[in-house]
């Protein structure tokens, strides 16, 4: 019964805040009855306790909060610990217990309900844990259904391909091996300095700078904002780069430094180079100007970051090319995304550009979403909308759809962590690589390359002072001869060493951030009841800056308390060191001290995805000791200068520490290991292991051609002279033939032969628009449909009213149409209203898989059909997605392929109405564990699916015009309704102007976007964007007036 009167003692301390809070508001409400005070008090107790029990972790603002929102709440902490440390059957028998020993006393009545609310919230926790785990088992379920779809499907060989197999027999399964990916890689050498490669990385959160990094500020301005800057640096100083630049957020607010406004920083500049070479921080404005917006909060603004960068990149590509390549562009050889933010951009970028992109996790929302789930603290929805962890997730899937290579820090990472994700499967990702080796089909699928490739590290400040034998500084600091010259010492010795009675013992050292899953109460838990230990070392624990415990982060202070109370209970005062602050050019020194007094550093972190401070000891000769979870499995085994530990086995790391400071052979052997492997973990090794990797990856990277038009100041005759040296080149070098068209060099031949023709012609009257002319786009993307998915005549009144408004602009402003009908259904409605096709500079049909420009002709833009063609599955997923969009146990022909209006880039399917169809999200999902990668549109009310490219929408379309056009996408205003197909939100968001107008669009296909699972429409679009304005209708004058708002009539 112990166990029930624990549970006693919370439920009165409950009863007792609530006492406490009935005399405080009769306090405060002057002329109150006792009475009414008392029932105010049991109310708020009541709706205290029928809130959600596990509603306590709310992410924390960057911006400072009130101290009034960090107020400890008894309540919640009482109510938290009984539904949390006890089960039902405890509850439930203090329950019996009460109603047994009920009186008339209100207190005893309050007890009673109180204690039922408490065992309904714990049945209640038990039912949503339950729900999750049977969502996760479902979606494991339907991962393993996808991989064996997949492996039917390509266990198949056609006679050709088994001719080809029969010379190469596949490789034996290794289940716990991870094969090798790149067997006929060649290394980056010095025989590629002749190339001028530029560079592109994107870290788009957190404070980034180049000197005097605040690390540890906050959450998001931490190791990956210290490894992607030192990365710039590192492959600026390669041979063969000419320029990279490293794209992050534009800070301009008080609230931080005023460095993190400025536009452009430098990083680096080789001095043997030239023009615009170097490493720079390009900083990109988005959202709103005057507020630093942590990473969770980032997301509706990803768009308008990818136009901004967009930007950026196709000036800095004329730049380059007219110093480097003689007037070509020189476009990216990578885009490189750093984190989940940074990859969705990346991924844009790459679908726009058509240049290779490679993804860096660092952290994963899907790991992390599991861990929170297991924990059972926060509900699936509190951790969505707390974490926005779907909408991360989704960042991170879009990452893996585009990415021709994803970089990992170990084997671990890839296995345990990207294993979770849709988007790859080891298992297929292997079986596909193998069959291109083979020169076998790998029938539309397709998965990215994982590649480890540990993080670099800078040993420039690792000087050849720091040896075993130069312990004079240390001498010097401890010695009691006051005459002896001493030598300046660093102040965090200093501030170390005077915790300790004895600081000749040799020194263990923990250096981390106050938090639970670094694992440090454990190891002062080792250290305290290993008397031998003791007695031979001092324990010194680094963990981060201090000025009040309780001031902290709940998890941070709890930590430390713990610390404070461990060092109390095994007596350890003069052996444990817990300085409260030190800086990060202090770090170097506190490891050198490590190593002067001949000690160890140790990682006890429960999991560690890497663990860049066991390289950073080692580079000073200090052995390790590590958890075996994670990365450190494959740094000492590099390095091979310490011992792994079960985080959990408390005389296990007493056990490895005593045996590597006892053991002197053992540290020496341990020392020199290190020092002599360290060059492993280099910037100028990890560089040309990546440079390598690349340069692989590429050669399978399509190439595809566009044509820059000419610009609006020069002559026609001008502009044509130099169209082939303006050629906009999206890849490597090389010719690309796709479906028996002509080669882009043909191709760009014809295209100037054509508009020199056009510009001299005598004949005919030719259109008076050509591209590069326009100072400005008006697009209409209003699709307007009744409820049968048949389009109504709203649709030509708007166009008709748009190109009215523009009024006196219209020579100046082109017009363009984004649809989600097919070419001809688009020139039907149109010609059926007397609109003239060539009052458009362009047509964007089928959910933007095709582009027309009807001052040109009336064909499909091959340019744009190669540009968006990259993972096109094309008919190997012609059947798959009318198995995998139906419900299960829908009828057989409830989705049907609609062939009158499909072409080789959008695949068109009618749907039945009032049958169940799968939702986007869900569909994409599937196809994505098939290795499919494709972008899904529902049009027409629900009641068409268009499936096209992965790069293909009716958004990216104008990213595309932007680029060929030489148009600015700010310089673009796109008239939508108030709803619209399931690419709707896609068309709210960028840096071009939006005017929604009012009840143009009645029906929808919204409902079938996103499940109630995934993230909301606020995670997308911002709220009050000022490039937005709403017109009370769709008349010549509600669209005058919305122009206005924005500020272009």
């Amino acid at each position: 019964m112990a166990r029930n009167e624990w549970i006693n003692g919370y439920l009165e301390a409950i009863l007792d805040v609530g006492s406490g809070m009935s005399k405080l508001r009769a306090t405060d409400h002057q002329g109150g009855g006792g009475n009414s005070s008392e029932d105010k008090s049991s109310n708020k107790i009541k709706s205290n306790l029928g809130k959600r029990f596990d509603d306590k972790l709310r992410f924390e603002k960057v911006e400072g909060k009130e101290k009034d929102d960090k107020l400890f709440s008894p309540t919640k902490y009482f109510v938290e610990e009984v539904v949390n440390s006890f089960d039902e059957s405890d509850l439930h028998r203090t329950w019996i217990k009460v109603i047994a020993t009920r009186n008339t006393r209100e207190r005893s009545n309050r007890l009673e309900n109180m204690c039922w609310r408490i065992w309904h919230l714990a049945r209640k926790k038990k039912q949503i844990a339950w729900d999750d785990a049977q969502k996760l088992a479902k979606r494991r379920l339907e991962r393993e259904k996808g991989r064996d779809d997949a492996a039917e499907d390509l266990s198949e060989l056609s006679e050709g391909e088994k001719e080809k197999g029969d010379a190469t027999l596949a490789e034996p399964p290794q289940p716990e091996k991870f094969p090798r990916i790149n067997s006929d890689m060649q290394m980056w050498s010095d025989e590629n300095k002749s190339k001028h490669l530029y560079i592109v990385l994107i870290s788009m959160h957190g404070l980034v700078r180049g000197e005097n990094m605040e690390l540890g500020r906050d959450s998001d301005t931490g190791g990956q904002v210290k490894y992607v800057v030192e990365l710039a640096r590192a492959l600026a100083d390669m041979k063969g780069v000419h320029r990279v630049d490293l794209l992050t957020r534009q800070i301009a607010t008080p609230e931080v430094d005023s460095s993190y406004g400025e536009p452009i920083e430098m990083l680096s500049c080789p001095s043997d180079g030239f023009g615009s070479c170097g490493a720079y921080i390009i900083r990109i404005p988005c959202g709103p100007r005057d507020k630093y917006i942590p990473k969770e909060s980032l997301w509706p603004y990803i768009p308008e970051f990818v136009d901004g960068a967009l930007s950026h990149i196709v000036n800095m590509a004329r730049a380059l090319g007219e110093q480097v390549d003689g007037g070509k562009p020189m476009w990216p050889y990578v885009i490189h995304g750093h984190y989940a933010d940074a990859g969705e951009v990346a991924a844009r970028l790459s679908g726009a550009l058509n240049v290779p992109m490679v993804l860096t996790g660092h952290s994963l929302g899907r790991n992390k979403f599991e861990q929170l789930l297991k924990q059972g603290r926060l509900s699936r929805e509190d951790i969505n909308s707390t974490y926005k962890i779907m909408r991360r997730i989704e960042g991170e899937e879009w990452g893996l759809d585009a990415a021709e290579m994803v970089v990992t820090s170990t084997r671990q990472e890839i296995e345990e962590q990207w294993g979770l994700y849709d988007g790859f499967d080891i298992k297929l990702e292997r079986k596909l690589r193998v069959r291109r080796r083979r020169g076998v089909s790998c029938l539309g699928r397709y998965m990215p390359r994982m590649v480890v490739i540990p993080p670099g590290m800078d040993f420039s400040y690792v000087t050849t002072q720091d040896s075993l034998e130069s312990d004079a500084d240390l001498k010097s600091l401890i010695s009691t001869d006051r005459n002896q010259n001493k030598r300046p010492i660093p102040p965090i010795w200093s501030e170390i060493m005077r915790f300790f009675t004895n600081p000749h013992k040799p020194m263990i050292l923990a250096l981390s951030r106050p938090d639970p899953k670094k694992n440090v109460t454990t190891l002062l838990k080792a250290f305290g009841e290993c008397e031998p230990l003791r007695e031979l070392a001092n324990l010194a624990l680094i963990l981060g800056n201090r000025d009040d415990i309780e001031e902290m982060p709940n998890s941070s202070s709890a930590v430390l308390t713990t610390v404070l109370k461990l060092v109390d209970k095994y007596d350890l005062y003069g052996q444990v060191a817990y300085p409260k602050h030190h800086k990060q050019s202090d770090v170097p020194e506190i490891y050198r001290l490590a190593a002067k007094t001949k000690g160890v550093f140790i990682n006890p972190a429960l999991v560690e995805p890497f663990g860049l401070t066991l390289i950073e000891a080692s580079a000073y000769g200090l052995p390790t000791v590590a958890t075996k979870n994670g990365g450190p499995v494959d740094i000492l085994k590099a390095l091979n200068n310490g011992l792994l530990v079960d985080p959990h086995d408390q005389q296990g790391i007493a056990d490895a520490l005593l045996k590597l400071v006892a053991e002197k052979n053992l540290w020496i052997e341990c020392r020199k290991n290190g020092l002599k492997n360290i060059h492993k973990f280099s910037w100028p090794e990890h560089c040309r292991q990546y440079l390598s990797h690349l340069e692989h990856c590429r050669n399978r990277h399509p190439t595809t051609r566009l044509q820059i038009m000419p610009s609006a100041e020069e002559p026609m005759s001008e502009s044509l002279r130099d169209v082939e040296d303006l050629s906009l080149k999206f890849s490597i070098d090389g010719e690309f033939k796709s479906n028996g068209e002509l080669d882009a060099a043909t191709r760009q031949k014809d295209l100037i032969e054509t508009l020199t023709r056009m510009a001299t012609s005598n004949g005919k009257s030719s259109p008076s628009y050509c591209p590069g002319r326009r100072q400005g786009l008006y697009i209409i993307a209003t699709d307007c449909y009744n409820s049968n998915g048949v389009c109504i005549e709203t649709l030509p009144l708007i166009i008709k009213n748009v190109m009215k408004a523009a009024g006196s602009k219209s020579g100046q402003t082109g017009f363009v149409l984004l649809t989600g009908l097919s070419f001809h259904e688009t020139r039907e409605v149109l010609t059926k209203s007397q609109i003239n096709l060539e009052d458009f500079d362009a047509l964007v049909c089928s959910s933007g898989s095709e582009l027309y420009c009807p001052w040109r002709d009336l064909v499909v833009d091959g340019d744009y059909q190669g540009h968006i063609e990259y993972r096109w599955p094309g008919e190997n997923v012609r059947s798959m997605v009318m198995r995998l969009a139906k419900v299960d146990d829908e009828v057989q022909d409830d989705v049907v392929e609609y062939m009158s209006v499909c072409s080789s880039r959008c695949y068109s399917y009618n749907i039945t109405p009032g049958a169940k169809t799968r939702r986007i999200d869900d569909l994409r999902q599937r196809l994505r564990m098939r290795g499919f990668r494709c972008n899904l549109v529902y049009t027409h009310v629900a009641s068409r699916l268009n499936v096209i490219p992965l790069f293909a929408s009716r958004a990216h379309a104008l990213r595309y015009l932007s680029v060929r056009w030489g148009i600015d996408l700010s310089k673009m205003v796109v008239f939508v309704g108030e709803k619209g197909d399931t690419d709707y939100e896609e068309l709210l968001v960028g840096l071009h102007k939006t005017v929604i107008l009012k009840g143009s669009v009645e029906c929808t296909s919204e409902q079938l976007l996103r499940s109630k699972d995934s993230f909301k429409k606020e995670d997308l679009v911002p709220q009050d964007s000022p490039s937005t304005a709403f017109a009370e209708g769709h008349e010549v004058h509600d669209i005058s007036a919305a122009l206005e708002t924005l500020g272009i009539m």
